[in-house]
């Protein structure tokens, strides 16, 4: 079975793994992301593509990265918690460096590319993966292939804006009233406390223990998710809707959202609408990254289930 190096660039982790054609993982492991620039980074991935080739044959390098990414040119666009990506030609470099072929895919495509391949979409062609986090990005999944845009910001559905059911406004987007974060600042402000001692897991420890105005804040929250959600079925018509983000292990809040959106059929739809949670969560960029450097290389896909 083939091998190859798949690394995920976080803000302020590399993640790196040997993983086999079907997606299974070898070994895998993660360094802190460099802070000095572009070479250090190139410096780095090529020491773990190096010491991979002294245990076993390496095909090649895919790579998820964050940010603008042209998978053709191999040039970052737009902006990231790691600047020095943006300009260089990432591509060009790794393979002067490496000597081996290297694709590089945007993070969130790649997260939804790995339930296409082996993951909860793995049984439908069309789908949109919505993940939920400090904002709300996701990716446009159809005929197996992310739809990017000509922009490069398909699937960028935190910006899609918002009536505030509060204040009887539209300006604000659905990431302002739909994100974890925007959870997390809406139940500090109820409760009086400051939003930079909370985060979620916090929040839904006070929702467990049956915290009332919590219980209040994430029922306003669902109504914004399913909202949105509407929306953007109703656009793409897809097979499936799923849900990434740490926020979606909660099996509870996929039922809830379900629930809302089970009532907006009769009122304002004939779909019947629901979502189903992203089977991968850590793991997915790699597995994802690794899909889409076998589909830019016309490598032929094996889809045995991990």
């Amino acid at each position: 079975m083939k091998h190859y190096a798949v690394v995920d660039l976080g803000g302020s982790a590399i993640k790196y793994a040997l993983m086999k054609e079907d997606g299974s993982f070898v070994e895998k492991g993660s360094v802190p992301t460099p802070r000095e620039d572009i070479q250090a980074f190139i410096n780095g991935v090529t020491y773990i593509v190096k010491n991979y080739e002294r245990k076993v044959k390496i095909e090649g390098i895919a790579l998820s990265m964050p940010g603008a990414v042209d998978v053709v040119s191999g040039i970052i666009g737009g902006g990231s918690a790691v600047p020095y990506i943006h300009g260089p030609n990432i591509k060009q470099l790794l393979f002067e460096s490496t000597g081996y072929q290297v694709e590089l895919e945007n993070d969130a495509n790649c997260a939804g590319l790995a339930e296409a391949w082996i993951g909860s979409a793995r049984d439908v062609n069309d789908f949109i993966c919505i993940v939920i986090g400090s904002g709300i990005g996701g990716v446009v999944v159809l005929d197996k292939k992310v739809r990017r845009g000509k922009n490069l910001h398909a699937g960028e559905f935190g910006c899609m804006l918002m009536k505030d059911y509060l204040n009887e406004t539209v300006g604000k987007t659905w990431s302002d009233v739909a994100s974890t974060s925007s959870l997390v600042q809406a139940v500090a402000k109820r409760k009086g406390l400051d939003w930079r001692t909370m985060n979620g897991k916090k929040v839904f420890e006070l929702l467990d223990n049956g915290d009332i105005e919590v219980k209040e804040e994430v029922e306003k929250f669902i109504k914004y998710l399913a909202v949105g959600i509407f929306n953007v079925a109703y656009v793409i018509d897809p097979e499936k809707i799923l849900i990434g983000g740490a926020i979606s292990q909660r099996q509870e809040l996929i039922r809830q959202i379900n629930t809302v959106l089970a009532t907006m059929r009769g009122e304002h739809a004939t779909l019947d609408l629901s979502v189903e949670r992203c089977a991968f969560e850590n793991d997915s960029n790699l597995i994802g990254a690794l899909f889409h450097y076998m589909q830019q290389t016309g490598v032929k896909i094996v889809s045995e289930q991990i």
